[in-house]
C-alpha cells in the first residue's frame, strides 16, 4: 500500500508535469463537421456556376463556434437576402440544435450573384448536417499570399481629392492621378484535418471585391467561387473550402475597367485558389483545442453630412455653368480628333497644300485648324465637366439617401455586431460593414497574435465603413459617400477589437 508521502511526492510530480505542458495540449481535441448547401436561384436566368451556403460547426466541452458562410452580396439590408435572415436562423439553431446565437458568424463572400428564396431554410439545413457529423480534428493556421488579382480603387488626386474606379461612372483624366491606396496580399488559412490526415476543411480569408463577372453574364459566384473550387477539387474527398471576405470594400479585381477583353473571373478565382492551395502545404496540423467566442455589441456615431450636401450641390451647380457652347458634336468631334492626333501640323490636308497657300499669301487652312482646335478644346472640356457631374451626381445621391435614414432612425448611433473567434493560432474579429483595406491592416500590426485576421460583411450589414481619413473625402468617393458612419467610428471600433484580442 502506498504510503501518505509518496503520494504526495508522485502528486506533486504530476503536476509539474502538467504544468509543463503547453496550453494546447491540456485541452480536450477539437471536433468539428461541415457541410455545403446548394443556394443558387434557378429562376433567376442563366446559371455559370452553382453558389453555396457552407456551414463549419466547431466544438470542445464548453463551446459550440459555427462559421458559416453565404455566396450573397450582403447579410441583409442590400441584395437578395432578406434583414429578418440572420434572426431567423440564429432563432432556429438555437431552438432546434441548442447553438447559442452569440456563437454565429455569418459571413457574405459579397459576390453579386442571386440566391434563392429560402436561403435561411437551407442556411440552417447546412448547420444541421454539419452538426451531425462532428469527428475529430487537428488543427492549422498559417499565411498565405497573392497580389496579382486585385487593385486598391481609390485614387488620389493633384486636387488633393479621391476618387474611384466604378463602373457607374468614368475615371479622371490620367494626368490628374498621382496615386492608389494599398492592398492586403495575406490570406489568413485555418487547415482542420481528420485523425487520418484527410482535410476536413479549411477556411480562408482574403480583401477584394467578387465583383468580376463572367462572359457569359450568367449567376455566379464570382473569383471567391471559382477560389474555392480549386481548393476543394484539389484536396480530400469531401474537403469543404469556406471563404472570408476580408476588408475589401475598396479593393477591386485587377482590370476591372478593362473594355478589350470580356470580364472574367474564373482566373482569378483560379489563382486565388492556387495560392492558398500552395500556403496550406506549409501548415502543418495538430492536436490543438483552443476555442473561444466573443461576442460584443457596440454603438458606433451616425454620419450628418448636411452640410456637405449643400457644398456638393454648389459644386454640382458650379460645374454646369462651366460648360460652354461649342459648334461640334460627337460625330464631327471624333473624325477630327482622329486627323489632329495623327497630323498635329498638317490635318486638313497634305503638306504641299499648305506651302502651296502660304506661297500665294494665303492662311486658309491653317486659320481652320485653329478654329478647329478651339472647338475640340472646348468639347474636350466639357466631357470632362460631364464626367465630373456624373460622379457628383452618383456620389451626392448616395449622401441624400443616407442622410435621411440617419435622421429617421431616431437615435445618433447604429449598434453593430463584433465577434471574435480563435481557434487554435488562427485568431479572426469581425465587422457588419465593408471595411476598407487599411482598417484591415492596422487591426493586423496592433494584434498581439501573429495569425490574426479581419473579416468584413459579417452578421448584418451597415453600408461602407471607411476610415477616418478617407472620411475627409465625403462625397468623392463612393467608399465615403455611401457611409452612415461618423469618421470617430474608426477609433472606437479599433479599440473593441484590440480589447477582444487581448481576451483571445
Amino acid at each position: 500500500m502506498m504510503n501518505a508521502t509518496r503520494f504526495r511526492t508522485l502528486l506533486i510530480t504530476a503536476c509539474a508535469v502538467v504544468g509543463s505542458l503547453p496550453s494546447d495540449a491540456l485541452a480536450a481535441r477539437l471536433r468539428a463537421g461541415v457541410a455545403k448547401v446548394d443556394i443558387t436561384n434557378t429562376e433567376a436566368g442563366p446559371i455559370n456556376d452553382p453558389l453555396f451556403v457552407k456551414a463549419l460547426v466547431i466544438k470542445d466541452d464548453a463551446t459550440t463556434a459555427v462559421i458559416i458562410t453565404v455566396d450573397a452580396v450582403a447579410i441583409g439590408e442590400i441584395g437578395h437576402i432578406r434583414n429578418d435572415y440572420l434572426s431567423k436562423v440564429r432563432s432556429r439553431l438555437e431552438k432546434e440544435l441548442g447553438i447559442k446565437p452569440q456563437s454565429v458568424l455569418v459571413n457574405a463572400s459579397h459576390c453579386h450573384g442571386i440566391v434563392c428564396a429560402d436561403v435561411d431554410e437551407r442556411t440552417f439545413q447546412a448547420v444541421k448536417q454539419a452538426a451531425s457529423h462532428l469527428v475529430p480534428v487537428n488543427v492549422g493556421a498559417g499565411v498565405g499570399r497573392e497580389d496579382r488579382i486585385m487593385e486598391n480603387r481609390r485614387l488620389r488626386l493633384k486636387s488633393g481629392k479621391e476618387a474611384d474606379v466604378r463602373h457607374a461612372y468614368a475615371l479622371p483624366p490620367d494626368e490628374e492621378v498621382v496615386g492608389t491606396g494599398p492592398v492586403d496580399p495575406e490570406i489568413g488559412v485555418l487547415r482542420l484535418d481528420r485523425e487520418d490526415g484527410r482535410t476536413l476543411a479549411v477556411v480562408y480569408n482574403f480583401a477584394c471585391h467578387p465583383i468580376m463577372g463572367v462572359p457569359s453574364g450568367g449567376n455566379t459566384a464570382d473569383l471567391t467561387g471559382f477560389a474555392s473550387k480549386a481548393i476543394e477539387d484539389n484536396l480530400s474527398d469531401g474537403t469543404i473550402a469556406l471563404f472570408l471576405q476580408g476588408c475589401g470594400g475598396d479593393v477591386n479585381p485587377a482590370l476591372y475597367k478593362d473594355v478589350d477583353n470580356p470580364r472574367n473571373a474564373e482566373p482569378l478565382g483560379n489563382l486565388l485558389g492556387l495560392s492558398t492551395l500552395r500556403a496550406l502545404k506549409t501548415i502543418r496540423s495538430k492536436e490543438d483545442g483552443r476555442l473561444k467566442v466573443i461576442h460584443e455589441t457596440i454603438a458606433l456615431p451616425r454620419a450628418d453630412v448636411a452640410r456637405r450636401i449643400i457644398a456638393m450641390e454648389a459644386e454640382q451647380q458650379a460645374l454646369l455653368q462651366s460648360l460652354q457652347g461649342t459648334s461640334l458634336n460627337l460625330k464631327t468631334f471624333l473624325p477630327l480628333a482622329v486627323k489632329y492626333g495623327v497630323s498635329g501640323d498638317y490635318p486638313s490636308y497634305y503638306s504641299h497644300r499648305y506651302m502651296s497657300e502660304k506661297a500665294a499669301g494665303r492662311d486658309d487652312l491653317t486659320r481652320l485648324d485653329a478654329e478647329n482646335r478651339v472647338n475640340m478644346k472646348q468639347y474636350v472640356n466639357n466631357i470632362h465637366v460631364m464626367e465630373q457631374l456624373t460622379r457628383t451626381q452618383t456620389n451626392l445621391a448616395l449622401l441624400r439617401k443616407h442622410q435621411a435614414d440617419n435622421q429617421a432612425a431616431g437615435s445618433k448611433t447604429v449598434d453593430v455586431e463584433v465577434l471574435g473567434v480563435r481557434v487554435g493560432d488562427f485568431v479572426l474579429v469581425t465587422f457588419p460593414g465593408e471595411l476598407t483595406v487599411q482598417t484591415g491592416l492596422d487591426v493586423k500590426q496592433a494584434s498581439p497574435h501573429d495569425l490574426t485576421f479581419v473579416a468584413g460583411y459579417t452578421n448584418g450589414y451597415i453600408y461602407y465603413a471607411p476610415t477616418a481619413e478617407q472620411l475627409k473625402n465625403v462625397g468623392g468617393a463612393q467608399e465615403d459617400s455611401d457611409c452612415i458612419l461618423a469618421p470617430e467610428w474608426q477609433k472606437i471600433y479599433e479599440d473593441k477589437v484590440a480589447a477582444i484580442l487581448k481576451k483571445l
